[in-house]
């Protein structure tokens, strides 16, 4: 007879029905989609492969580059309207205005990009998503 392995996930039909956490949440605080728990990441930005609680395979999902595109954008604009609005307003020294906007930029890409990969993680899987298959 062999022992229960303590890090498989508990079968459906013994878990309690849980409430699946808004997206919002789950992106914030990196829930799985399925349970709520907060197992959706295995290091900062890296996901788990599947999820400890209920065993949701968080490694089928394809989150691909969608998060750093978004982020190259959105935050590129922020930081370089900042840095030009900072040098026509006070004309700070050029290390000056780098050390301000690189650790800025790295911080704010670190942060929003955990937030963006667990977001469309959870529209992934709210969705259904599946890869596009053309029909014969």
């Amino acid at each position: 007879m062999t022992a229960p392995d303590p890090v498989a996930p508990t079968p459906p039909s013994s878990t309690p029905p849980t409430t699946p956490p808004s997206l919002v949440e789950a992106s914030l605080k990196g829930l799985c989609p399925r349970c709520g728990s907060p197992t959706l990441f295995n290091g900062w930005t890296a996901f788990a492969d599947r999820c400890r609680v209920c065993g949701l395979d968080i490694a089928g999902f394809n989150v691909g580059d969608g998060p750093a595109a978004f982020l190259i954008l959105i935050l590129g604009a922020i930081v370089v309207g900042l840095a030009i609005w900072l040098q026509l307003t006070l004309a700070p020294p050029f290390w000056l205005q780098a050390l301000i906007w690189i650790p800025v930029t790295l911080g704010g890409t670190m942060w929003s990009l955990r937030i963006t990969k667990a977001a469309l993680l959870v529209s992934e899987y709210r969705n259904a998503a599946r890869e596009g298959r053309i029909a014969p």
